[in-house]
């Protein structure tokens, strides 16, 4: 085993996994992310995923894990889709909504009841999501409904900058349209529902009869994953295979550092227990 900053050296009592960057990259599973996956559920052992990516729903997530042989309970899977509806069901169930974001996130909107609108003088709340087909139109309704019109609220379904992608390329994630409405109108966004949010590890953690101290919130983002952690005095592992380097973890201070760094995510299972299985970096089947 290669030199690891800091790994565990034993196993907790659930594990709540972050997807892209930490899962997989891609369409490709990360090193060692299927066999620890198969492990931990073979001893029983709790496991969710949870992302911030609005552009898929958690059956078009499920259908991925399962292509990539990681077969997945809906139950287990969370993402700002969810915690979207949810919140928007719970504290303004009969708003009308202008949606920038792409089609799961207005299906699932639809699918609770909620009415879309793209006239300005009765939205009540923008939302700004990752949307691919953003322009200048959709940047207008929403600087009419909140600074001319003077009724909606921005809200936001995650705060992420960027999506990462293999090779090192990325795209602009949701932060950057949110960034664009606050510019224009003035107005700055009064909700985010991904990560960091404690909405999300609410989520993630319904259902499981295991305390946050002994659960742990494994991610590739710092600000996100690892900062949702740190707000809960949950456990966290980043694991160096996204968009966290190295020297990102060591600039920050020692408070603000996740629980373990990992080079690569089936680091989570101990070494102990690596000598056991016979596991090697070579062969990570």
């Amino acid at each position: 085993m290669s030199t690891i900053v800091s790994a565990p050296t034993e196993l907790k009592g659930a594990y709540i996994f972050d997807l892209d960057g930490t899962i997989y990259l891609g369409d490709h599973l990360l090193p060692g992310a299927a066999r620890m996956i198969r492990e931990l559920r073979r001893r029983e052992i709790p496991v969710r995923f949870l992302s911030n990516n609005p552009t898929k729903d958690p059956v078009q997530y499920q259908q991925k894990l399962a292509k990539l042989g990681l077969p997945t309970s809906l139950d287990d899977i969370a993402n700002t889709v969810v915690t979207t509806v949810r919140w928007l069901s719970e504290h303004h169930p009969y708003a009308i909504l202008f949606v920038i974001g792409e089609e799961p996130l207005r299906r699932a909107l639809l699918d609770a009841g909620f009415r879309l609108s793209e006239d300005p003088a009765e939205i009540d709340i923008v939302i700004a999501s990752y949307d691919r087909t953003f322009d200048y139109r959709k940047l207008q309704i929403a600087f009419d409904a909140i600074w001319y019109h003077k009724r909606a609220i921005l809200i936001q379904t995650n705060p992420d900058r960027y999506c990462p992608f293999p090779g090192g390329r990325g795209e602009p994630d949701c932060a950057a349209i949110t960034a664009a409405i606050e510019a224009c109108t003035g107005v700055a966004c009064s909700v985010s529902l991904g990560k960091p949010s404690p909405l999300m590890l609410q989520e993630a953690m319904s259902g499981l009869d295991v305390p946050l101290h002994d659960a742990v919130m494994v991610g590739d983002r710092l600000g996100t994953d690892i900062q949702m952690a740190l707000d809960a005095d949950m456990p966290s592992a980043v694991v160096l295979t996204g968009e966290a380097t190295p020297d990102d973890v060591a600039s920050l201070p020692r408070a603000a550092r996740p629980t373990y760094v990992l080079d690569r995510v089936d680091r989570l299972i101990p070494a102990h227990i690596w000598d056991e299985l016979g596991w090697t970096d070579d062969n990570d089947n």
